[in-house]
């Protein structure tokens, strides 16, 4: 009795694992039927349908059930089948049997669809990048990027525009981005004469982070300016597209353009997208305080952003109250960050926002101060710091900073008496940028509505509600994994 009550002991904790083996596997099977319906019937909806289920099992996805599900999908002994086995780790004797028996109950297709290939070139990639095999990643994206050089169907669209993603990230992990520029700039070429926009979308900006990547800013701008432009077809694209803009114009000095466009970015970018939207921001708070705003607390206390904002909350402390030296403290106390985030060269920047902030609070607390003191207040450290002060208190006052005026036989700064701040025009010029601001969210609302072609003519049948009902919930199920993903 003893024994008996060892062996179901056991055999119990294997009951779970061959049951979610084989509910993975029922769930691929119905996405590759899904994906042979879409092709036989020319419907890309039932494509993305299927990548959008395909990115909800990635987790649950193994040795053992990707050799399967290449069993069931391929003619076992293609030169297909051998090519993307040869990247699945063998899996131990147990989880082999079940997964054989599994997928003996139903013969592989005999007419392969070209959209069923992609998809099990697209898996294999999705599993290699999350085991962290990137040498294996790599030679499989090059391997599915050349078979979609041959292949021209509308229906391969949304895969394709995924394997082109994770093609340069597999590349990126590998430290071997710029081999690819070339390759991706024959791909968008290609996509732009087959009129593939989503493709187009993905593959620009890829481009954009591949230049980026080596600080090729001006080429960068170069391809953005010419590159075809059309309505958005990805909201994960489009907020990728107007990052990447953003830190083009910030680079350029058009900080207006950048910070409008950043904020763009963060705002768009979906609640999931943490590290995105974190980054959106510490390029976003950088512009302003270029600009001379000072971002809000609430921007550094969001949600799940503290830790990482931290460094550019002290940064942004230094520059508000104008004092230099704790900027230079700041900016070596986290100069890793800041060389990890690239955004140093950005930091060098605000030196002179600093010292003309520090310079207007002395002009305000102050009618008449010695140049001297002035240096001395600023903190400079040079030969000559009675000379530097006096260039940069002049300089100040030629760009409007300050108004005040320079006594250069005596050495003395005056300031004017201040008047009253609502008989000048900045009043009005604060509010216009609020009402522009609204207006554009305004139209952009607008703009993104979208209605179904001829709702005003057909009725829509009970058949068609209940499938579109049942897409929407599995999209909406699936879009927080997703967006995790993708960014």
């Amino acid at each position: 009795m003893t024994q008996d009550v060892e062996m179901k002991d056991n055999h119990t904790p294997s009951q779970p694992i061959i049951s979610s083996t084989t509910s993975t596997m029922q769930l691929l099977k119905e996405i590759a039927a899904l994906i042979d319906t879409g092709s036989y019937t020319k419907e890309v909806r039932r494509i993305a349908r299927a990548v959008r289920l395909t990115i909800g099992l990635r987790r649950k996805l193994t040795a053992s059930v990707l050799s399967s599900f290449l069993d069931f999908a391929l003619v076992p002994g293609s030169e297909l089948h051998s090519r993307l086995s040869s990247f699945v780790p063998k899996s131990d004797e147990h989880d082999m049997e079940v997964d054989t028996a599994t997928s003996a109950t139903q013969p592989p297709s005999k007419n392969l669809p070209a959209e069923l290939e992609i998809y099990c070139y697209f898996i294999v990639l999705l599993f290699l990048i999350d085991q962290k095999k990137y040498p294996e990643a790599k030679a499989c994206s090059s391997a599915s990027i050349a078979r979609l050089k041959n292949l021209n169907r509308r229906t391969i669209d949304v895969i394709a525009s995924r394997l082109y993603f994770y093609y340069s990230l597999s590349y990126e992990l590998t430290g071997d981005l710029a081999e690819i520029r070339g390759n991706l700039l024959a791909l968008h070429h290609s996509a732009t004469l087959r009129h593939d926009e989503l493709g187009q979308e993905t593959l620009l900006n890829l481009l954009l982070r591949n230049y980026l990547h080596y600080n090729l800013y001006d080429q960068a701008e170069k391809l953005r300016s010419k590159a075809p432009r059309f309505e958005a077809h990805s909201n994960q694209q489009f907020c990728r597209y107007l990052f990447y803009l953003g830190k083009i114009r910030t680079i350029q000095l058009e900080y207006t353009d950048a910070k409008e466009s950043l904020l763009q970015a963060a705002r768009k970018a979906p609640i999931a997208a943490l590290g995105f939207r974190i980054q959106c921001n510490k390029w976003a708070i950088l512009v302003r305080l270029l600009l001379g705003e000072i971002p809000e607390r609430s921007i550094f206390m969001q949600k799940g952003m503290e830790k990482a904002l931290r460094p550019y909350f002290e940064l942004t402390n230094a520059v508000r109250i104008g004092d230099l030296e704790l900027f230079r403290t700041v900016q070596e106390k986290f100069s890793e960050t800041f060389a990890q985030d690239r955004t140093h060269n950005l930091i060098v920047r605000l030196r002179h926002n600093v010292i003309r902030t520090g310079l207007r609070n002395i002009s305000i607390s102050y009618s008449r101060i010695s140049l001297p003191d002035v240096a001395k207040k600023l903190r400079l450290n040079s030969e000559n710091p009675v000379a530097d002060a006096e260039s940069i208190v002049a300089k100040a006052i030629r760009d409007g900073a300050i108004d005040a005026t320079i006594d250069h036989k005596k050495g003395y700064m005056v300031s004017k008496v201040t008047g009253d701040i609502y008989s000048t025009n900045e009043p009005q010029t604060a509010f216009n940028s609020r009402i522009a601001f609204c207006l554009n969210m305004h139209n952009e609302a607008v703009r993104a509505l979208r209605f179904p072609p001829n709702t005003h003519k057909e009725k829509e049948s009970d058949e068609k509600r209940r499938e579109r009902k049942q897409q929407e919930e599995e999209l909406a199920k699936h879009m927080a994994e997703e967006d995790d993903d993708d960014f």
